[in-house]
């Protein structure tokens, strides 16, 4: 019997219909909490990421996105 590797659980990119939590503007980081998923935009992204650092799980970021054009 071959072994068999397991990939690790792996979070969908970010689209447009994924919105910040609390402005409702496009989504471009995702907070994973034992209770739940958060979104920020970039800017609440920032301004949170410090009060959730201690509880926070996964912290998907793609706001380099912002600056690729």
């Amino acid at each position: 019997m071959e072994d068999t590797v397991v990939a690790p659980e792996t979070k969908p990119a970010l689209t447009a219909e994924d919105r910040c939590d609390v402005c409702g503007a496009q989504a471009y980081i995702r907070a994973s909490l034992a209770t739940g998923e958060l979104f920020f935009c970039g800017h609440h992204g920032a301004e949170n990421k410090p009060k959730l650092e201690a509880i926070v799980l996964d912290w998907h970021d793609e706001t380099d996105r912002l600056l690729t054009r």
